[in-house]
């Protein structure tokens, strides 16, 4: 428990993994029947970019901050920097980054409910200051595979659950398997977002090949690579595998990955597309 996302906060990582919820949660929203939002590691909710945290690794800089004054910029990354500035008490300076509770919340409906969980004392706290009194929203303070447990089925048939783990432990891959295969035995209609981290090629794919082994019906996963791989020791990139995807959301990845490639990377990164199973999505 000592990982602490403000570092972190508005990174790279940040931009794509908070891009595809929002394209999910619009999904979501097509329908007028209520839908359940769950983040198992939520952090505190909102980062403050100006403090000594965040200006010592100055990672926001080369993620949001790289798309913060450009314009024209395709729809979907149009409707995440919206949000972004709309969190920021002034819109024109990148002072405040939400993480994906805050943004969940900001999207929600009346009927909508979410729980946003944060096993660090402090951090839960914070968390629960940062999204305020809300009778659609729930703060938990446990471990978040035990969320799962906790909060899984919903009455609601359809809805999001973010897993985000830190990847403090070794085997946080195997435990990202094993908390899937329980949850999908309880909600098979849910869509499941486990964002990870790029590090060696070699554990991505086992982890990808352990998910195909659950047999679950549709599962894809896009990564964006910072770099090609030449040190498995460094983060050369993030990945999100979705679990019941959005039929939308890889030709909308795939329409926004060019802009962030050219403006995350310099151009030399790439989106690398795995249709781990079912049909193409």
């Amino acid at each position: 428990m000592n990982y602490r996302h403000i570092y972190h906060a508005g990174n790279f990582a940040d931009v794509f993994k908070h891009i595809i919820l929002m394209r999910v949660i619009a999904y979501l929203k097509q329908k007028d029947k209520p839908f359940f939002g769950l983040d198992t590691h939520a952090g505190t909710g909102k980062y403050n970019l100006t403090s000594p945290q965040a200006h010592k690794t100055m990672e926001a800089a080369a993620g949001i901050g790289s798309l913060w004054n450009i314009s024209n910029l395709p729809p979907a990354i149009e409707a995440y920097l919206t949000l972004i500035r709309n969190t920021n008490p002034d819109a024109r300076k990148l002072t405040t980054y939400p993480g994906s509770p805050l943004i969940m919340k900001t999207l929600l409906r009346g009927a909508d409910r979410m729980v946003a969980n944060e096993l660090h004392p402090e951090d839960a706290h914070m968390l629960k200051k940062a999204l305020g009194e809300d009778s659609r929203v729930k703060v938990e303070n446990m471990d978040g595979y035990t969320c799962l447990k906790a909060f899984l089925p919903p009455d609601e048939r359809r809805g999001v659950v973010l897993i985000d783990p830190p990847f403090e432990v070794t085997d946080e891959f195997e435990r990202m398997v094993k908390g899937l295969r329980n949850a999908y035995t309880r909600w098979a209609t849910g869509i499941y977002a486990f964002w990870y981290p790029i590090k060696s090629p070699a554990d991505i794919h086992l982890f990808h090949q352990e998910i195909k082994a659950l047999n679950i019906p549709r599962c894809v996963a896009f990564d964006f690579m910072l770099r090609p791989v030449s040190d498995p020791d460094v983060l050369n990139g993030c990945g999100m595998l979705l679990v019941n995807p959005p039929w939308t959301l890889r030709e909308e990845i795939e329409a926004i990955a060019p802009t962030l490639i050219y403006h995350m990377t310099d151009g030399i990164g790439a989106l690398r597309i795995n249709e781990i199973s079912g049909e193409s999505v």
